[in-house]
């Protein structure tokens, strides 16, 4: 998506949620956060939503000069593919990421390859546009429990591997607000019955670990976050009652990994996971909402579970390395 005009939602005081339209409207956000005349970016799309960001800070009355920190949770093009190009327009930020992440930011050649290898060329250039390497006299590499100020307010990082291994969730101390990337799982609205959301765990390649994820779990909710502002998509209240499902979803993808593990085949491997993948995710639509329809399902959740799909056949690829030391 390259337009100008960005949908955005104000979810609070000071902060909004604005929909990058990647795939489709209510797929990916992105969050501003505003205090004391300073600006900070939460993940931020891909580089082809940039101007529409820059015009949205000028619909709400900001210049991109107040904007103190452009923060990825990860760098997943979808989360951080427009993060160097801000930056270039933002000439008082800072960007800061995971430690582990950064260097790619920096230098965003395997990130591009990378995808190329997961989207294919003409998906890539379509969804990811130009990837703009990041200043480095400008980025901060961030550690876990780091703090960050924003304007009076204070912001903390949480290394919360699992999803990714460079993957960190921000909290806001004054509104308990936890930004999660996709710590948290993915949320779509439409598959929600009765305001009761319906959460699924995201194992795109390359770095899935669910002991990992099981322990950033438990680290993000010992912070009794008051909400969950998911980039997949949108802020979910009171994530505590919700962490079960989640912690469910990441077990229920490891135990079809494992079952197609324990038959030794290789070849086709990744389209068994895929259909596997449906046939689960399907049936636990339907058990939430017995009133969304197959096709509806399927239409909202392809492509993740061809990513899932993928994400767990590199899984096992490393698992099998590892046992045989390889």
């Amino acid at each position: 998506m390259s337009s100008n005009r960005l949908t955005f939602e104000e979810t609070g005081a000071h902060r909004w949620c604005i929909d990058t339209g990647l795939n489709r409207p209510g797929h990916t956000a992105c969050y501003l956060l505003h205090d004391d005349g300073e600006l900070a970016f939460v993940d931020t799309g891909t580089s082809n939503n940039v101007t529409g960001l820059l015009t949205l800070l000028q619909e709400l009355g900001f210049a991109p000069e107040q904007v103190r920190w452009i923060l990825p949770t990860h760098v997943h093009l979808d989360h951080a593919g427009g993060a160097g190009a801000l930056l270039g327009h933002c000439k008082n930020a800072v960007l800061a990421t995971h430690h582990k992440g950064l260097p790619h930011l920096l230098d965003p050649s395997r990130l591009q390859q990378g995808a190329m290898a997961v989207y294919g060329r003409e998906m890539f250039q379509r969804s990811f546009g130009a990837l703009v390497p990041a200043a480095e006299d400008r980025c901060h590499a961030l550690h876990d429990g780091e703090q960050l100020t924003l304007g009076k307010r204070r912001l903390s990082f949480i290394d919360t591997p699992g999803h990714a291994n460079h993957h960190g969730c921000f909290f806001d101390h004054e509104n308990a607000s936890l930004y999660t990337g996709d710590s948290f799982g993915l949320h779509y609205q439409e598959l929600d019955c009765k305001g009761l959301p319906w959460l699924m765990a995201t194992t795109t390649p390359v770095a899935f670990d669910p002991e990992s994820w099981i322990k950033s779990l438990d680290k993000m909710m010992a912070l009794q976050p008051e909400r969950a502002c998911i980039t997949h998509f949108g802020p979910l209240p009171q994530p505590l009652n919700w962490q079960q499902q989640l912690r469910e979803s990441i077990q229920c993808h490891a135990d079809i990994a494992l079952r197609e593990e324990r038959t030794g085949a290789r070849e086709g491997r990744q389209q068994r996971l895929a259909d596997a993948l449906l046939e689960e995710m399907v049936t636990q639509v339907q058990q939430h909402n017995p009133e969304i329809s197959r096709d509806h399902i399927e239409r909202l959740l392809a492509d993740d579970i061809w990513l899932n799909s993928q994400g767990l056949d590199v899984w096992l690829t490393r698992r099998e390395k590892k046992h045989t030391g390889g």
